[in-house]
């Protein structure tokens, strides 16, 4: 007799879905498009000559070790440079806080585990990382937008959203992706006075804070929570990640939260795969110590700053007048919006046609009962291009618009 699948799966699967964004990307493997569509670093500044050295070092000098099953938790001193980092940073965490995940897209499927029952209220930004979105949708959760200008989420539409019990707030304070702004420290600060308020946990999503190459760096909520409870993580959860930093094949990111948090993230990592990779951890670990993470992450800075001012500055000569964009002060993205009653959704078969990709900005928006995503925006990624294929790509991208707009 025939199985009848359809019959066997989970009901949580009809919500299910493929990232659009990994599907758009399998459009963008043609040589001659030059694609502004995936969350990509830059390949040529992976520390390849670093990463050989430590791999042979540490299959060399602590093979077995790196070979082995290793604490759910992460490999103690990789922990312990986190912790530093995070120190410096105002965030005093110490290494049993912290749990080493395969990528922060595992830690947000781990938040998802810990805190969401089917039904359950996200309370986040509109728009939001898609990432997310997809993760806590297999949770079958609901989701309640909030949002955003040019200075990030506005906490006034947070506290509306608030009067629908979620569970937590998702909030990527820096650059945020896909919009590229940045929350100013006064919301910072009204954001958590809503959390203390409504007892709402912050889980504060902060992939690209590093990566700053213009203006005055802002301490982030996990710092202002700590400041305001005696040196204690109380309200917020912080996600962080070596993607952006050293290499996204590493799939190395990280959780800090109070111990009592932590306790039961480690429980559910347990179920889903005992540990991350430990020689991924430890090679990661010889790389980044000894200084050479902060001297990468200054290379990284300088390169993606001259890659967002020949984008702008090409938008500013090839774009129609009446399209506007962020202009974000670090990350790797920059949110460009077109007139009112303009779809980019065409847009993007008319950009394909001109050997150009972007990421329709409709994707980004979580699904809202009586709320119809806006249609007129896109996301550009400018880390990924070097400047000559950025000159050509917008060039390309503002004449599919003027067609279009026609």
């Amino acid at each position: 007799m025939p199985i009848q699948w359809n019959y066997r799966f989970a009901l949580r699967t009809e919500g299910m879905k493929s990232s659009i964004i990994r599907e758009l990307l399998k459009l963008t493997q043609d040589p001659d498009l030059i694609s502004f569509a995936g969350g990509l670093p830059a390949p040529e500044l992976f520390p390849v000559k670093e990463f050989t050295e430590a791999s042979q070092k540490v299959l060399k000098e602590h093979g077995s070790k790196a070979l082995q099953y290793s604490p759910t938790e992460g490999y103690i001193p990789l922990r312990e440079l986190i912790t530093e980092r995070m120190n410096r940073d105002g965030i005093p965490v110490s290494a049993d806080q912290i749990l080493i995940t395969s990528g922060s897209q595992q830690a947000l499927d781990l938040t998802g585990e810990v805190f969401l029952d089917p039904g359950d209220a996200i309370l986040l930004e509109r728009p939001s990382y898609l990432g997310a979105i997809q993760a806590w949708t297999a949770y079958q959760a609901r989701f309640v937008g909030a949002e955003i200008d040019k200075d990030g989420v506005n906490p006034d539409a947070l506290r509306d959203g608030a009067r629908s019990s979620p569970k937590f707030m998702y909030i990527l304070p820096n650059f945020q992706n896909p919009g590229g702004t940045t929350l100013s420290e006064e919301r910072r600060r009204k954001i958590l006075e809503l959390s203390e308020e409504f007892g709402m946990p912050v889980i504060e999503d902060d992939p690209y804070g590093s990566l700053r190459f213009e203006g005055e760096h802002l301490p982030p909520m996990a710092a202002i929570d700590a400041l305001s409870n005696g040196g204690s993580l109380e309200h917020v959860i912080y996600l962080g990640t070596f993607s952006k930093i050293l290499a996204p094949g590493l799939r190395l990111g990280w959780v800090a939260a109070k111990p009592e948090v932590m306790r039961y993230y480690v429980q559910a990592k347990q179920g889903q795969d005992l540990h991350t990779s430990i020689l991924t951890q430890m090679i990661a670990y010889e790389v980044a110590k000894d200084g050479f993470l902060e001297e990468h992450i200054r290379k990284i800075c300088e390169v993606y700053g001259q890659r967002r001012d020949i984008m702008v500055d090409a938008m500013k000569r090839y774009f129609p007048e009446e399209v506007t964009w962020t202009v974000p002060q670090g990350g790797l993205f920059l949110w460009a919006t077109l007139p009112d009653g303009l779809d980019t959704g065409p847009l993007f078969k008319q950009a394909i046609a001109e050997k150009v990709a972007f990421v329709p900005g409709y994707v980004f928006y979580a699904p809202e009962i009586g709320k119809e995503p806006l249609r007129n925006s896109m996301r550009l990624n400018f880390s990924n291009a070097k400047p000559e294929q950025i000159e050509e790509g917008i060039k390309r991208l503002g004449r599919a618009i003027e067609k279009m707009m026609g």
